[in-house]
């Protein structure tokens, strides 16, 4: 199997999936600029011309309808948002329009389309694009999220979104866009809703997302020197998620810390710290940690956001914490 980057993944997966089904399109402000994309859109253009890569004016909201309608018709559309934090300009057509449709149609339509959306965090951006809100689409029925943190789950996790019926959330952190892993080169898919222990162990469940994952296998290597044997899991999907792996896994070891590049309150970290006391209480040894975002607007200040944003040693710094409840 080939060692690709993660860039590179959801580069030939967007090339195999506009060619292999003539319903599928690519739509979005900067669609054909790398500088917006990354370079995951290179030669897209080029192969399938504009009426398949179609780059928009800059309007979330008109743009995000379009799509809407164009999967109502029969379409599968992915639309790209380049930067997560404009979304909420088309949160009216998200979460009143496409995450409703099945339900009001009485699942006799759906919205087959899948929402790329880029975080774009760190690098001196600042409060308004920084911002990683899975928590948001993840609290709205009828939307499906998922967070892929490997190469591999890039594409799969992808082409998995984009036949799928319902409306799909896909997060695509930049800071991943090196990371480089086995992909196949043929067409495979990830099944939304199931999650993977990324490592096995006994002392503590640490679930970790997205960016979060490649600083929590680091932490969970630091840790292992101090004999600490992490048991770490990627949930990949947010919605639906795998609960029986995350309850098997904290009944197994007892402990759980989340790691999650969200803010706190309300965010995905307290979600599942809600599900373990809920499903698995008598099991649990100690209170849950969460590791995440503060409470406050992303810094433009490279100091500062190096305080900002968790990582490795925070990660291992919250499981030492719960391990002396």
């Amino acid at each position: 199997m080939r060692t690709i980057p993660y860039v590179q993944a959801i580069n030939e997966t967007l090339h195999q999936a506009i060619a292999g089904d003539e319903r599928v399109f690519l739509i979005g402000a900067g669609v054909t600029t790398p500088w917006y994309v990354g370079g995951t859109t290179v030669g897209l253009l080029d192969r399938f011309g504009p009426e398949r890569i179609i780059d928009t004016p800059v309007s979330e909201n008109a743009v995000t309808g379009a799509a809407i309608g164009a999967a109502l018709a029969g379409m599968r559309p992915i639309l790209m948002h380049s930067r997560m934090d404009f979304m909420f300009y088309a949160m009216d057509q998200i979460a009143n329009q496409a995450a409703n449709w099945y339900y009001m149609f009485g699942g006799q339509l759906s919205v087959p389309l899948t929402i790329w959306a880029i975080v774009n965090r760190g690098g001196e951006q600042a409060a308004q694009h920084s911002q990683s809100l899975q928590a948001m689409f993840t609290h709205i029925p009828g939307l499906k999220v998922v967070m892929p943190a490997t190469p591999y789950d890039a594409k799969g996790l992808l082409l998995a979104s984009i036949a799928d019926d319902n409306p799909v959330i896909y997060i695509d952190d930049r800071w991943l866009y090196e990371k480089t892993g086995e992909v196949p080169e043929e067409m495979f898919t990830v099944p939304l809703g199931k999650g993977i222990v990324r490592k096995d162990g006994k002392d503590v469940t640490l679930v970790a997302t997205s960016y979060l994952v490649t600083e929590a296998i680091k932490a969970a290597a630091t840790l292992e020197k101090e004999g600490i044997d992490v048991e770490l899991i990627d949930p990949r999907s947010l919605k639906p998620l795998d609960e029986d792996l995350l309850l098997k896994s904290v009944k197994k070891t007892g402990r759980l810390v989340i790691a999650d590049g969200g803010w706190k309150t309300a965010g995905i970290g307290a979600e599942l710290a809600a599900l373990a006391v809920e499903k698995a209480f008598k099991y649990l040894k100690s209170p849950v940690g969460r590791v995440s975002l503060p409470d406050a607007p992303a810094p433009a200040s490279p100091t500062l956001e190096k305080r900002y944003y968790p990582d490795a040693d925070s990660i291992a710094a919250s499981v030492r914490e719960i391990l002396k409840s």
